[in-house]
């Protein structure tokens, strides 16, 4: 493990009630990083993730976390970690400045004053600092559940699922403030099931039912999958939709509102289906388009097998 990298984990392994959750997974995130960590409900990334910053012991795999071993070191691990949650998980009958003293008490932080002020400044919380936590919106707790994250400056942030249920403008301010922590040199691993969040991420790692599909730099994605893509569009689709699952050289049919996306790895024999169609039905309009990380990981997750089955 280098200076420059902050999660180097191989073959982390776990299980529960005799079913692999996670199965020799490897991760590398180098520092300062915002990683995504992507996946369908119940892949492995809670698991994973808890893993990473010394809440669970994996019962095979090595790897180093702020250059700590993950077996040996993790209660060092948890006190240099940011982990946020996806359930709200402060006291909701305090205050937010009062949770933030709490959180600080916990860590044993010295200049404990000076840190809340700074925590509350940061995640724009002062105007609101005497207000309850349980009378806070979605968007609201999210940003005490972050402060509460850094008010100890960890150099890694494990976000689980950190936006789910919470409104556009709050999404988009939480992640403002992740690219801001970023260029003061903390590294991020968020998981998340939103494909506009997950582009904003410098590389993302799928995983599906605990194995790793997918690890790469977000912007060379979409050639290393190598899915075309057309647009379908018109009125009735659904006699299309019928037609064109499991037809030669359809890989994926996925509708999208009011128009289909079907996507294929063979360009040619893709190309062939979608006009096949349109001749067949005049009302319908087609054009080539990229596929986006949308049709691409649902074109990955359809190709899984659930570990349940």
């Amino acid at each position: 493990m280098t200076q420059d990298t902050v999660i180097d984990v191989r073959g982390l392994t776990k299980s529960f009630g005799g079913r692999k959750v996670v199965d020799q997974f490897d991760l590398q995130v180098p520092r300062g990083a915002i990683y995504g960590f992507l996946g369908p409900n119940g892949s492995g990334k809670t698991t994973t993730i808890r893993m990473v910053c010394g809440l669970l012991k994996p019962e095979a795999g090595e790897g180093e976390v702020l250059g700590l071993d993950v077996l040996r070191d993790s209660a060092r691990i948890k006190e240099r970690v940011g982990y946020m949650t996806q359930k709200f998980s402060l006291y909701e009958d305090l205050s937010i400045r009062e949770n933030l003293e709490f959180i600080a008490r916990l860590y044993g932080l010295d200049r404990r004053v000076e840190r809340v002020d700074q925590a509350l400044a940061d995640l724009g919380l002062v105007e609101r600092q005497t207000q309850l936590a349980g009378k806070l919106s979605g968007g609201w707790k999210q940003r005490l559940a972050l402060a509460a994250c850094m008010i100890h400056e960890p150099e890694l942030l494990l976000l689980d699922e950190p936006t789910a249920g919470v409104d556009p403008k709050a999404r988009r301010d939480f992640w403002d403030q992740i690219r801001r922590y970023s260029a003061q040199g903390v590294t991020t691993l968020v998981s998340t099931h939103y494909m506009d969040e997950a582009v904003q991420c410098d590389s993302i790692a799928y995983i599906a039912y605990g194995k790793k599909l997918l690890d790469s730099r977000t912007s060379e994605i979409p050639k290393q999958i190598g899915l075309f893509a057309w647009r379908i569009t018109g009125h009735p689709l659904h006699p299309i939709e019928l037609e064109l699952k499991g037809a030669a050289g359809v890989d994926l049919v996925a509708r999208f509102g009011t128009e289909i996306h079907v996507c294929g790895k063979n360009a040619a024999s893709l190309e062939r289906a979608v006009r096949q169609v349109k001749a067949a039905h005049a009302y319908v309009e087609i054009e080539p388009i990229e596929a986006g990380f949308e049709e691409i990981f649902i074109y990955l997750m359809s190709g899984s097998i659930d570990n349940f089955q």
